[in-house]
């Protein structure tokens, strides 16, 4: 997921999605943000990795929609804001306070989320949001190139990954082992698992087909 023009995304229009939700009864307005929350669910529900290449301005919602990505590539020049408050809104939207403290730390996510200024693209790779910084002319390129590597991969493993880093977090840890060895048990019955290892074997690179 990339933006255009230099910059990633800047949250809702003012003209065309805030103005009209002045005008909605408490109803309509519940409609709008489990809507827009149902945007992170099905992104975190997707079973495929999902890569955030994220160049200048990411705020508001963008910043959710990068905030609910698997990956988050930036630049120099990206600039991240939740700046729900800057409009009289909650820091709390669209799953904020509970996946913001989770990647950069509750006292971080606290400061960003009731300020709403914004994180630098050094503190967003220093507090650990951004998996690394690259210039905006490699950018594109090394998004690409991460989603090659894991395309080629065992696409099925990976799936499964990033089903459970979602559901232990409501897990404990006895709960949450119990479920990693169930999960481990169904990987060793694919194809994958087989190929991998024949391909140790032969001492040869394994060729993934996700199944």
């Amino acid at each position: 997921m990339t933006g255009a023009g230099g910059n990633f995304c800047s949250g809702g229009d003012v003209h065309e999605i805030i103005a009209p939700l002045t005008k909605m009864t408490m109803p309509e307005l519940l409609a709008f943000t489990r809507m827009t929350g149902d945007l992170v669910l099905a992104m975190r529900h997707c079973p495929q990795p999902i890569i955030a290449a994220i160049d200048g301005v990411c705020a508001g919602a963008g910043a959710m929609v990068a905030l609910a990505a698997d990956f988050r590539l930036g630049t120099p020049a990206a600039r991240t804001a939740f700046l729900f408050t800057r409009v009289g809104l909650a820091g709390c939207d669209m799953g904020a306070c509970t996946l913001l403290p989770r990647m950069i730390g509750q006292g971080r996510a606290a400061e960003l989320l009731y300020t709403g200024r914004a994180m630098s693209a050094d503190e967003g790779r220093d507090w650990g949001f951004f998996n690394r910084l690259v210039e905006p002319s490699a950018l594109q390129d090394e998004a690409l190139a991460l989603a090659t590597g894991l395309a080629r991969g065992p696409t099925f493993a990976h799936a499964m990954t990033k089903k459970l880093l979602h559901q232990e977090w409501a897990m404990d840890i006895d709960a949450a082992i119990e479920a990693e060895a169930q999960a481990q048990a169904i990987c060793m019955q694919t194809g994958d698992f087989r190929r991998a290892y024949d391909a140790f074997v032969a001492r040869k690179s394994p060729a993934f087909e996700g199944n």
